[in-house]
């Protein structure tokens, strides 16, 4: 049940990263994808934080955590990857 919060918690915060591009930027396709990329990097941060929670505080190993990071980390990504070439590929001419 963690792995599935932690996961909607990653849309939420792609949600929140493409509305702040919509909102505070000038809401471009160009703003979108680069909103999309930077949220990769970012989430890529947080699902590591949580491993690092799972593996210092719930005793798991690093062995046992890791493809529960992967899982966490990979469905949003992707998520974020195909936006990213969505609204990229509406720049090209």
């Amino acid at each position: 049940m963690h792995t599935v919060l932690v996961m909607g918690g990653g849309f939420v915060l792609l949600a929140v990263f493409l509305l702040a591009a919509r909102f505070v930027g000038d809401g471009s396709e160009v703003a979108l994808a680069a909103a999309a990329k930077w949220f990769i990097a970012a989430w890529f941060v947080g699902a590591g934080i949580n491993m690092a929670v799972g593996v210092l505080t719930a005793g798991y190993s690093v062995a046992e955590e890791l493809p529960i990071f992967l899982l966490i980390f990979a469905v949003p990504a992707v998520v974020a990857g195909l936006l990213w070439w969505r609204f990229g590929r509406q720049v090209r001419p």
